[in-house]
């Protein structure tokens, strides 16, 4: 099993999007700064996760919704519960 997961800075509002087999984990390395893309969350939160059938998958959908960049999808993603099924995957 694996994850697609969005943080979001309880500060500054920003998203950030990753895919991991443990969201626990990957959560605590976020917070401790250790990985460099998320290093601008100064405050982040676990704001969706949602399961997937394989890390491959995971991946695939977390760089389509990188594409996307629009704070709207993202924000009805989180409302939603549930990324829906994309095109091509």
């Amino acid at each position: 099993m694996a994850y697609v997961y969005i943080l979001q800075d309880k500060q500054n509002g920003k998203f950030y999007i990753g895919s991991t087999n443990n969201v626990e984990s990957r959560f605590k390395q976020h917070k401790s700064k250790k990985h460099h893309s998320s290093k601008c969350l100064t405050d982040p939160e676990i704001v969706f996760k949602q399961k997937f059938d394989s890390l491959k998958i995971a991946r695939k959908i977390e760089l389509r919704l990188k594409k996307y960049k629009h704070k709207d999808f993202i924000e009805k993603i989180i409302r939603d519960g549930i990324i829906k099924k994309m095109q091509g995957l």
